[in-house]
């Protein structure tokens, strides 16, 4: 059975398809460093399967995203493409710390 005919496909296959990483093994890495959460749990395997609605934490170029997967991609496709298949829940990361509260070590947070 193909994984997108049961709804769900693997993390690693994911980020690759979505432009997250250059290749699975690069993907695997990023999992194994335990640098990507799925619904909110750490991730520790790159065979852990994923389906339309999760919701995935990951580190991007010096960034935490936060997305939400809207669609399975069947292959791996132009960037614009890609962005179709997941929706940014956080795209100027106000969600980490609330407008006015400070930080545990009393900085102030971002505005």
């Amino acid at each position: 059975m193909d994984e997108c005919e049961d709804g769900t496909m693997r993390l690693d296959r994911l980020l690759v398809y979505l432009r997250f990483a250059r290749t699975r093994s690069a993907a695997r890495n990023l999992i194994e460093r335990r640098a990507l959460r799925r619904n909110r749990k750490h991730v520790r395997r790159a065979s852990e399967n994923v389906a339309i609605g999760d919701v995935l934490t990951l580190p991007v170029a010096g960034e935490v995203r936060v997305v939400e997967v809207l669609s399975l991609p069947e292959r791996r496709a132009s960037p614009a493409l890609a962005k179709s298949h997941y929706r940014e829940l956080d795209p100027r990361g106000e969600i980490a710390i609330a407008p006015g509260q400070t930080e545990p070590d009393g900085l102030k947070a971002r505005q």
